[in-house]
Order: C-alpha cells, then structure tokens, then sequence
C-alpha cells in the first residue's frame, strides 16, 4: 500500500500592479497616467490602459482596430527587460514594510503571509500598509492573500482575503483558463494554456469539475502538467515562495598602468579579475546568474559583453569559467571584433568585470514540475570544459531571430554569452518563407541545376516569374571519387525528378544600396526523396536547406 500524498498549503499575500506592462512602458515614455495607452506586440495588444480600456480598446486587438476605436490611443513597444527594471521600484517598496518578497514575475509579487500579518497585526494591516506604500512610490496595486499559489493570485485580483482551508472553494467557480495564471515563464504558461484547452473540450469549464476528477486518473491522462493544475486548484503549492534579497552586483576592476595590448598580458589578466570575483562571490556568500565584461579603450571607447553563468559555489570552478570568458572577449575585441570592426584596435585602458542577478546560495528558483536538473548541470559541465578546449566558437548556441530566409533566421551565439538579435522575430518581414522551417541548413549554399521538361534551366526572369515548371533537378557531386582529374569547375550527378514545388517567393533586400541583393526561393519536393529549398540568385540556383 502506497504512502498517502503530503498536501502542501503555504498561507501566502500576493501583491498585484493591474496593467503591468502598459503601466511599465507609460513610465518609462513619459505618458500620463489618465492617457489611454497600449502595449502593441507583433501585431495585436497585449496590455491596455484603463483609459483606453473605457474607450473601448481591449486585449488582442490589431493596431488598426485599436486606433479606430480611439484615435488618441498610445501606442508602446513591447519590452519585457524594461517591465522588469521599473518593477524594481514595486518591488523596493513593498520590501520597507516586508522583509523578504519573490518577484514572480514583473506586476506580481509573492510574499509569505504568516510571519508578516503576525509583525503588522493582522493581514488587513499587512494588505494596507503594502498598499499605502506602493501608492506613494507612484503606483497603485491590489493584495490579497489565500492558502495555496492560485488562490492567492486570484484573491489580489479581487482585493480579498480569503479565509484558511477555504481556497478550494473560493477557485471553484473559476474557469479552467484561470490557471495559466499560476505560471510565471512564457514556457510554462503555454503548457497550462494548452491543458485548459484540452481540459474545455471534454466538457470541463471550471476548477470544481477538475478538483472533483479522481488524482490517479487525472496523472494518467495529463501527467506532470495536469497533476501541478490539480494541485493548485485545490488550494495547495508545489514550493514555497523564494524569498527576494535586494542583493547588489559585485564588480571588479583592473586598471592597466599602461595600455595594453598584448594577448599574454591579457590571459593574465583575465585570470586575476576572475579569481577576484569569484572570492568576492563567496565573501559574500551569493551567487550570479550572468556577468558583464566591460573594457575602456585607449581612445575613450566603452566595450561591453554580456555571459550567462551557472556554474555556482563549487570551489574554484566560477573562477576557471569566467578566466575562459574574460579571456575570449578580450581577445576578441583587440582583434577588433566587438570595435564594430576597425582597422586598428585601441589598446585596453581597464576592464571590470560584474555579477549581476545576485541571488542568496540557495535561493534558486526551481523548475515549475519539480527541483533543479542534475542532467543539465551535467550537460552544462560538459559544454564549458568542451568549449574550454576548443574556445569560444568551438561551442555555439542557436536560437530564432528575424529575417526572411532560413540563413537569415538563425540566430548563432557563443556557449554563455547573451547578445539581442540583429532582427526581431516581431517584425512583419514580408516574403519570408514560409514555415515550416527546413531541418537542415547547409553552411555553405552549394550549386545545383533546375531544369525544365525539356533539360533547359530553368531561370526567374525580372518580373520574378519562372520561366518554365520546374521538371528535373541535378545535384552537385561533392565526393572526390567522383571527379576525374582533368575535369574542372561543378560536377553534378544523376537527374532526379520533381514530384511537386511551390513558389517562387521573391526576397528583394537593401534595393538602395550597393550590396543590395534580389533572389527569388523556390520548394521543390523529389520523387523519392526529401524536399529541398533552392534559391535564384546572380544567374544561378544553389541549394539552401533540405526538409525532413
């Protein structure tokens, strides 16, 4: 017989700013706060005013409808970087009147309830006191306080304050949608979106109907993600809150006493700073989520470098990671690299080297089903000693930025190392090729023939139409045995033919400049084989990626 489950209920007061983002980017550009404003992302609103809202603008709308709704409406960039720092004011208020509170994440702020009502009398003093105090920083806000994560969030948003053992009741009449509210990463938030989803088209609209389904069948058929939901919808907590320190960034600085530019110089250097951080780190008994490298250039140039880390307290091992780091980018930008590319690069005149994201040893949030990964610190430990050996570049991460081709939209960065994208994946970009996405795109675009019915290439033409359906296609063969030693220039293989193709899309770019450049892409799918994605381009076809 299993033992019976442990029910967790963490008597918690949230604190709620209503309209974060839109109230975030108001501050920030200087709006008024009776203004009616949006928060516009891609291509609809993802928060609004209170004042747009009585003018009858609403979450989602395109910005055309939004503007014809109230042609005075605000229209702010999305910019949740900015969300979080003007958060901090929030965040610094709240914590005069409580010790210790978690950023959840920013407009929410989590703070254990028990210790503080007891310290301030009752929670209504609590809930007043927090409230008087945000207010006069500028703000206005909402607290409530429940037993269990969901609970509380929803007794903010009401203003209440909920009784003890009565959270399962008071999220009963609420809808399933609700609780996405509980999940603070985009990620995870997703993942619960997509069981309330799941959970509405069975026939289960509110979290009574969920609570009343038995645990072991709702963990066979939703799993981790449905056991969480569950758990929450009964007024109970996966963890407790993670207090927040108002830890301040550790720097460093090196001054040289004559500028320097000699890479041994630097790899010394590198190793002290490093060294010094990482001893300041445990003085102080905290840990980082990322370092900023900055350097001041003999010609009063500011240079500066952004690396993630996670390499935490282990004796020495922040210390060699970062040498690695400091090193890199030094190197780096004597070469001329992080200069924008000049020919000559200034000598170093100081670097300094600071933690930030400061938190307590052991204050690390942990994942939203369960504790930290021993795997992917693993699989980190792995990378860095990897990288160690082959350098910066040797290891490399990928992610999505914007653009139109598939080359375009990769987005390769260093193994720790944080830099926005060149292009944002919000934008429009028209004549992007559509998704999905191909699974493979070759480094370097190698030729290949197009051809006709007849065996003639195929060509676009200056009104970017084809000349003929696409009917064959020819490979280059890129296997030395295949090459006789006389022959010179692209050897293509065997014909193959095409089932099926779609296009041309036309990609005209920087038309005004010298380096513009004007393709046209094309999909063609092969008769017993994968589908390829091909570009014109200067009089030729060369292939560009291959779909699974």
């Amino acid at each position: 017989m299993s033992a019976p489950a442990v029910v967790v209920t963490v008597r918690r007061a949230v604190l709620w700013v209503p309209d974060w983002p839109v109230v975030a980017a108001m501050v920030a550009a200087g709006v008024g706060a009776d203004a009616p404003a949006a928060v516009l992302h891609g291509r609809g609103l993802v928060a609004v005013s209170a004042a747009a809202r009585r003018s009858g603008v609403k979450r989602g709308m395109r910005k055309r409808v939004a503007q014809r709704t109230c042609p005075e409406v605000e229209l702010l960039p999305h910019d949740e970087g900015r969300d979080a720092r003007e958060f901090e004011a929030v965040a610094a208020a709240a914590e005069r009147v409580v010790a210790g509170v978690e950023i959840s994440r920013p407009g929410l702020l989590m703070i254990p309830a028990d210790g503080a009502a007891r310290f301030h009398g009752s929670e209504e003093a609590l809930a007043e006191a927090l409230v008087t105090e945000v207010a006069a920083a500028g703000y206005e806000c909402a607290v409530g306080a429940a037993d269990g994560l969901l609970a509380a969030i929803m007794a903010a948003r009401s203003s209440a304050l909920v009784p003890a053992g009565h959270s399962q009741e008071f999220l009963a009449p609420a809808g399933v949608q609700s609780l996405s509210l509980a999940a603070m990463e985009r990620t995870q938030r997703t993942a619960v979106d997509d069981l309330a989803s799941v959970l509405t088209r069975l026939g289960i609209y509110t979290l009574r109907d969920f609570t009343a389904l038995p645990a072991g069948d709702v963990l066979a058929r939703f799993g981790q993600v449905g056991m969480w939901a569950y758990r929450i919808a009964r007024g109970e907590d996966v963890r407790p809150p993670v207090l927040r320190r108002a830890e301040e960034d550790i720097a460093v600085e090196y001054v040289f006493e004559d500028p320097a530019q000699r890479v041994e110089q630097l790899a010394l250097v590198a190793g002290l700073v490093a060294g010094q951080l990482d001893q300041a780190l445990l003085d102080a008994g905290v840990r980082c989520g990322k370092v900023r490298i900055t350097a001041r250039t003999e010609r009063g140039e500011s240079l500066e470098r952004v690396w993630r880390t996670d390499v935490g307290s282990r004796a020495g091992a922040f210390g060699r990671h970062m040498t690695d780091r400091v090193r890199w980018q030094l190197e780096g930008w004597l070469s001329g690299t992080g200069q924008g590319g000049g020919p000559e690069p200034a000598p170093l005149m100081s670097l300094g080297v600071t933690a930030e994201d400061v938190v307590a040893l052991g204050a690390e949030q942990n994942y939203l089903w369960g504790g930290t990964s021993g795997a992917d610190s693993r699989a980190a430990r792995s990378l860095d000693r990897v990288q160690g050996l082959l350098g910066a570049e040797g290891v490399l991460t990928v992610s999505e930025q914007g653009g139109r081709s598939p080359r375009d939209r990769v987005l390769a960065l260093a193994w720790g190392q944080e830099a926005p994208p060149a292009r944002k994946v919000a934008h429009p970009w028209p004549g992007r090729i559509p998704d999905p996405a191909p699974a493979t795109v070759l480094a370097i675009p190698e030729p290949i023939a197009v051809l006709d019915a007849g065996g003639s290439p195929v060509v676009v033409n200056r009104r970017l139409a084809l000349s003929a359906p696409p009917t064959w296609v020819r490979h280059l063969v890129t296997s030395p045995k295949h090459r006789r030693p006389d022959e010179g220039g692209p050897i293509y293989g065997e014909v193959v033919p095409v089932d099926s193709w779609a296009g041309p899309w036309p990609v005209v770019e920087r038309w005004w400049s010298e380096d513009g450049s004007r393709s046209a892409y094309l999909q063609v799918a092969l008769d017993d084989g994968p589908a390829l994605l091909v570009a014109f381009s200067d009089g030729g076809w060369v292939l560009e990626a291959i779909y699974d």
